[in-house]
């Protein structure tokens, strides 16, 4: 496999329409092997982006070989994770000096996985929350991406099942100090 050129940026509203695809075809096809087919389903209903990410300039996209390799970004906002739709946001903004900053909504292309985006994301994050005062970052993996975040020096709290209309969805409640 030959060396892929990514590049990364902040998100804008312009971008949402290609992302649902990617976000979808993420959810339904790296979640197998992971999630049953009703899991996977109901995964659509806590996940997702959250327009509030991009509103707030904190959402990436990452682009290569003139598409889009995936997305995903972090929030100062309390909301551990979901998308618009998703149950139980709290907009509140978190206290960079005792609270740990949200990494959210990351997803990447089926095409483009285990190729450096989701790392390339993780460390924008880490950079942008570090520059607003956070000293932690939190996030709750999917099975899926449990490896690159354990990888990327996350470590697990606890394991979670993640309500979505009475159907159970495992989780791993991560964290990661910043630096």
């Amino acid at each position: 496999m030959g060396l892929m050129e990514l590049r990364s940026r902040l998100a804008v509203r312009e971008d949402l329409p290609g992302l649902e695809p990617l976000v979808a075809r993420a959810i339904e096809e790296l979640q197998r092997g992971f999630l049953d087919e009703e899991q996977i389903a109901a995964s659509h209903a806590i996940m997702g982006i959250d327009t509030q990410l991009v509103d707030d300039r904190t959402y990436y996209v990452v682009e290569a070989e003139g598409g889009v390799a995936g997305c995903g970004g972090w929030s100062r906002r309390a909301t551990p994770f979901g998308g618009d739709h998703s149950a139980g946001r709290d907009e509140h903004l978190l206290d960079p000096a005792v609270d740990a900053a949200r990494v959210r909504a990351m997803y990447t292309h089926p095409d483009f996985t285990r190729r450096g985006v989701g790392r390339l994301i993780l460390e924008g994050c880490e950079q942008a929350a570090a520059a607003e005062g956070f000293t932690r970052l939190q996030l709750h993996a999917t099975l899926a991406g449990f490896p690159l975040y354990l990888a990327y020096g996350f470590e697990p709290i606890e394991e979670v099942v993640l309500d979505s209309g009475g159907v159970g969805i495992p989780a791993v409640h991560m964290t990661k100090a910043i630096g």
